[in-house]
């Protein structure tokens, strides 16, 4: 019993790969996030805790990355969440590291190269996939500031780790961004990346979320690189209880948490042959 979050996982064939026993089993996904307020405490994790691995706070430079924000939780909701009759994620078996680069109270270049820390980590501990629902593009001192020739995949600092793990055999599912409504309507970095799954959002009846950001890649390269669903996706509060939210951050973990289960049913497959089978699969 999926609760209301059924929706979100069937509109990817979900609901077929866990009747057939992959819900991500023996597949690690490092989270890399903003932070997992009360992860260790919430209802919806209670049976997740044994599959946590490792966590780290490399902008605290501590183990504790339950302290500080709730967006890396909701995230994490969407692919571990193992609550009958309120939620299940996309994964609920799989293991996670919960990495936390994302300060929230700033924004600095040097958040991406916090990001580059927390990759080179999850790559040392061999993590499978990387969900990071992360954009950057302006910054509090202007001078660091993207633009959009920068979003080729080859220029900013996080889209050069991004396209290294996806060398390393890693899938990297990033989210596109929020801002298609906004005279930047396009991708942040590191969802230019090269080799990797940009994810848009859709809404609860597939129909495409106008705030969901989109490409090209400045060297041409489509993005989103597939869709869900983003827009009403269900995720977990730290009440205890869960609600609808928007954004790519969400449609990126859901389609994380599937790839995880793809993967775990092809185990002999490379990243880039698992990715190619869903961008080959997808209808946007």
């Amino acid at each position: 019993d999926y609760g209301n979050s059924y929706n979100q996982l069937k509109m990817l064939g979900g609901d077929v790969m866990h009747s057939k026993g992959f819900l991500g089993n023996g597949i690690i996904i490092a989270v890399i996030d903003a932070g997992f307020y009360k992860v260790n405490e919430l209802d919806v994790f209670s049976d997740l805790q044994n599959q946590i691995l490792a966590t780290y706070d490399f902008v605290d430079g501590n183990k504790n990355v339950y302290d500080d924000h709730t967006h890396g939780m909701m995230v994490l909701s969407t692919m571990g969440a193992k609550q009958i009759g309120k939620m299940i994620g996309t994964a609920p078996e799989a293991n996670y590291l919960l990495l936390r680069s994302e300060d929230v109270f700033s924004e600095n270049l040097i958040e991406e190269y916090m990001w580059v820390c927390a990759a080179e980590y999850a790559d040392s501990v061999g993590a499978d996939i990387i969900n990071s629902s992360l954009g950057y593009t302006t910054f509090d001192d202007t001078i660091q500031n993207h633009t959009y020739t920068d979003m080729d995949g080859k220029t900013t600092p996080i889209s050069i780790a991004a396209t290294m793990a996806a060398d390393k055999g890693i899938i990297v599912v990033n989210s596109a961004g929020n801002s298609g409504n906004s005279s930047w309507h396009y991708i942040g970095a590191p969802a230019d990346a090269s080799n990797i799954i940009t994810v848009g959002a859709v809404d609860e009846n597939k129909n495409f979320a106008n705030f969901s950001s989109y490409g090209p890649s400045f060297d041409g390269r489509v993005k989103p690189t597939l869709m869900a669903q983003g827009k009403n996706t269900i995720v977990a509060t730290s009440d205890n209880e869960v609600i609808t939210g928007n954004g790519t951050s969400f449609s990126s973990p859901v389609t994380a948490g599937m790839l995880a289960c793809l993967w775990g049913s092809n185990l002999t497959k490379s990243n880039l042959e698992i990715m190619d089978a869903a961008i080959k699969s997808c209808d946007r």
